[in-house]
């Protein structure tokens, strides 16, 4: 298991150590960075009483029938093209 470590850096002393960061260890950051953005927005909509009513609408419109597949969809719309 790899130690892990954690340092306080002010924003300008981190700015300063990612510009010395080569083209592909800025990429692998970017990633990094990235990734964790998504699981903290994740998190924000989880606790989202607009975003949680949102789900159980779209929940309920399945459970209901009222939905289309992807295929069907796509089906449709070559038919109507046609």
């Amino acid at each position: 298991m790899p130690a892990i470590v954690k340092v306080q850096l002010s924003l300008e002393v981190l700015a300063q150590a990612i510009s010395s960061l080569n083209l592909e260890e800025k990429r692998q950051l970017q990633d990094i960075i990235e990734q964790q953005i998504f699981e903290a927005e994740e998190a924000l909509y989880e606790d989202d009483i607009e975003t949680q009513a949102e789900i159980q609408a779209v929940r309920d419109e399945y459970a209901f029938g009222e939905y289309m597949a992807m295929d069907e969809y796509i089906k449709n719309r070559s038919d109507q093209a046609s």
